[in-house]
Parts: C-alpha cells; sequence; structure tokens
C-alpha cells in the first residue's frame, strides 16, 4: 500500500471515528488530498469504495503498512490526522483515540515533530483557503 491509499484509509476511518461526518472534516478532507496531490475524483471513489470495508481489519493493514513508511511520512500522515480531527474546532474523544493509538503506542512518533507538521499543514490550507475566497470575491 502507498502513502496516498494509507492516507485516504486513515483519513476515512477518522471522520467515521465518532459515529457522524460533518462538512468541516469533508472540506479539510478535500484539502488534503489537493495537497497531497491526489485526484479528486479517485480521492472520491476510493472513499465511496471503503464505505463497504471493514474499519477494524483496514486499521489493522493500515498500521502495518504504516510501519513501513519513512519517519516524515508517518508524521505528515498523523499531522493530517489532527487537522482534519481539529477542522471543526473540536477533537472528538474517539478520534483522539484513535490518534494516538497510531502515534504514540503502534509508531513512537514524538507529538511535538507532529505539531509541527501539523502546524505547517493548517497554514497551507488557511493559505489555499483564503486565496479561493480572495478569488471568488474578485471573480
Amino acid at each position: 500500500m502507498n502513502y496516498k491509499s494509507i492516507i485516504t484509509k486513515l483519513y476515512f476511518i477518522l471522520i467515521y471515528a465518532d459515529g457522524h461526518v460533518n462538512e468541516n472534516e469533508i472540506s479539510a478532507g478535500k484539502h488534503m488530498a489537493k495537497a497531497e496531490a491526489m485526484g479528486e475524483e479517485d480521492f472520491r471513489v476510493e472513499m465511496e469504495l471503503l464505505k463497504s470495508k471493514d474499519s477494524h481489519a483496514l486499521l489493522t493493514e493500515c498500521i502495518m503498512d504504516l510501519k513501513k513508511l519513512p519517519r516524515n511520512q508517518q508524521i505528515r500522515i498523523i499531522a493530517w490526522l489532527c487537522v482534519v480531527a481539529n477542522g471543526d474546532g473540536f477533537m472528538d474523544k474517539a478520534e483522539w483515540q484513535l490518534i494516538y493509538k497510531i502515534y504514540h503506542k503502534e509508531l513512537g512518533l514524538p507529538l511535538e515533530e507532529i505539531f509541527k507538521v501539523q502546524k505547517e499543514l493548517n497554514r497551507l490550507t488557511h493559505e489555499k483557503s483564503s486565496l479561493g475566497d480572495s478569488l471568488k470575491s474578485v471573480a
């Protein structure tokens, strides 16, 4: 499984972790897909296909594959999960438990490195959102 597939699957697991998906999580996912150079249609199709999968088996598979990725990609994926989980201004307990299990228990990644990348990703998504809003107001 490659980086883009892993991040998409973990995004899917995360947005359904608290039992409901909200617009902010969807919007953050679109920003993530764009920033990671994923085709919008490919991303959407993969998300639809994941609805028929067992989330526990999917998570186990993702964790095994995550462990094979370079550390910088592991950190970037976890940082994206944090960005998405905080997309609505609140990280649900189930979302935090999922993220914690992956970054701390499974990968042993330092939280400060994840926060550093998360901050960069937040800046990136806010800059792109602001640019899009600016372009809409000019049009």
